[in-house]
């Protein structure tokens, strides 16, 4: 007998609401330990944990990445990938809320297993798929580098925020380390013996920022000094920076680069000093929301009676993005409030985001975003019409089409 999408969707929310306490459980377990990306150990036990416990196929450490992690279940495609992020950020903790995303990948996945469980399910698998170090690692990029998505068909994650969006913008972004060597000398005895990497860097700084004079309105360049100096009577031999330079679309990524390695290069000719500038992680490409998937999340949006707008004014960055190139995805945000439930508008990246994350209201919010992933994996499962209409409007929005 097979059941209906209507039947399987009611499946797959029963199972999220069935354990929601241990998704909580996970999700606190992450927020009170966070770990920088690529030493996610803790989330990455308490993750495959769950998964195994429940029934998945668990390979940890997947595609030789400590952290990693792929939990499947079900066989053949289509293949649903749900996505798991769990690193934090230094000193502030859960500030982008990566618990609840790692809780909304977990419930997802947990929804949709029990509807393929079900005796009148389609064929297909959902694959839960853990990627560490998303701030500024590049641990999706690493992962496709590795084959990870190779018989990935349909991608998709959620990100808790002040505001829900169907397809919001994020932009294509570089990461850059500048480092300065000049020649040291006593700043007081002898200052003329010297060539001064620190002022090579600030006078990069003071560059970069005149450029934005000249940059488009939606283009993004912002950066430190992470080393001046050993001593202050010491003319500083080394300076090293650190610069993110994004664009809303990653064809003028380079145009931009162009222009801000000229900078830096300005800078160390001036000053007598040599510069050399290097990628510290891997480009994270601007998103690309599959049309038709979105179009799905939002009626299941609609079920659950969570209002949203269908985008956002270009704001960070994710190597979503990178996924988003490879095979069609989506990455709505969702809005999460504080347990007084007084409308959440505290920017992400903050520490009083940080305490949002891990409220009764922000966790409830997460599961019903879980709910809506499961079920927007269900409309495509349970029908190739829709698959291929997603692949069609992939291959449209990335110029793949034959």
């Amino acid at each position: 007998m097979t059941c209906s999408l209507i039947e399987l969707k009611a499946v797959a929310s029963v199972a999220i609401d069935n354990h929601k306490a241990a998704l909580f459980e996970v999700s606190d377990e992450i927020w009170r330990n966070p770990e920088l990306g690529f030493q996610e150990t803790r989330a990455h036990a308490a993750l495959t944990a769950f998964l195994e416990r429940h029934g998945f196929v668990v390979e940890r450490s997947f595609s030789g990445l400590k952290t990693a992690f792929r939990a499947t279940f079900g066989e053949g495609r289509p293949n649903m990938c749900v996505i798991c992020e769990y690193d934090a950020l230094p000193e502030i903790g859960h500030a982008c809320g990566h618990n609840l995303i790692a809780e909304a990948g977990l419930a997802a996945g947990l929804g949709v297993k029990a509807a393929l469980d079900n005796s009148g399910a389609p064929a297909g698998m959902v694959t839960v798929l853990g990627t560490p170090a998303e701030e500024g690692g590049g641990g999706k990029q690493l992962l496709i580098d590795s084959g990870a998505f190779e018989d990935v068909d349909v991608a998709m994650m959620v990100h808790p925020s002040p505001v829900t969006a169907l397809m919001p913008r994020f932009l294509a972004v570089s990461f850059l380390k500048v480092e300065f060597s000049g020649k040291a000398a006593h700043a007081a005895a002898s200052p003329w013996e010297g060539f001064n990497a620190l002022d090579a860097a600030v006078m990069a700084y003071n560059s970069v920022s005149v450029l934005r004079q000249q940059m488009k309105p939606d283009w993004r360049v912002h950066g430190i000094i992470s080393n001046g100096g050993a001593k202050p009577n010491i003319i500083p031999e080394k300076a090293v920076m650190e610069y993110m330079v994004r664009t809303p679309e990653r064809i003028d990524l380079k145009l931009l680069l162009g222009r801000v390695r000229a900078c830096f290069e300005a800078a160390a000719q001036a000053t007598g000093c040599q510069v050399e500038i290097t990628n510290s992680a891997p480009s994270y490409d601007n998103l690309v929301s599959n049309e038709v998937l979105a179009s799905l999340f939002a009626e299941n949006l609609k079920f659950f009676n969570v209002p949203f707008t269908k985008t956002t004014t270009s704001s960070g960055s994710t190597d979503m993005g990178n996924v988003s190139h490879l095979v069609p995805s989506i990455h709505p945000k969702y809005a999460i409030a504080s347990s007084s439930a007084r409308s959440s508008r505290e920017s992400i990246h903050t520490r009083s985001f940080t305490n949002l994350t891990n409220t009764p209201t922000s966790h409830e919010s997460t599961l019903t975003m879980a709910k809506c992933m499961a079920h927007t994996c269900l409309d495509v499962l349970a029908s190739e019409k829709v698959l291929q209409e997603v692949k069609d409007s992939f291959e449209f929005d990335t110029g793949t089409a034959v």
